[in-house]
């Protein structure tokens, strides 16, 4: 669904990671140029104790529908492609 605002983007699901551990995750996006998006405290919590890379973007919203978080994510595109290319920070947090 945002294919076209992040081209390089992928699931954790169809990448096979459905079911891995925090740390599994966070190497395979490190390994891989990722930044993690997440409702997971977890992973920003790792975040906190690591730095980058990964970045992660911890979304702050609760469970929402994929509709209301693909619209949070290309309302924020523009803060996201910043966040990326800065060297000072680790975890964004969107609400």
């Amino acid at each position: 669904m945002l294919a076209d605002v992040f081209p390089d983007s992928e699931q954790a699901k169809r990448a096979g990671l459905e079911r891995a551990s925090d740390d599994a995750v966070w190497e395979y996006a490190r390994r891989n140029g990722f930044i993690l998006v997440t409702l997971d405290a977890d992973l920003a919590d790792i975040s906190a104790l690591k730095g980058a890379p990964p970045k992660v973007i911890w979304l702050r919203c609760g469970n929402q529908s994929s509709t209301f978080v693909e619209t949070l994510l290309r309302g924020r595109a523009a803060l996201i492609s910043d966040f990326a290319a800065t060297q000072d920070a680790a975890c964004l947090e969107l609400y």
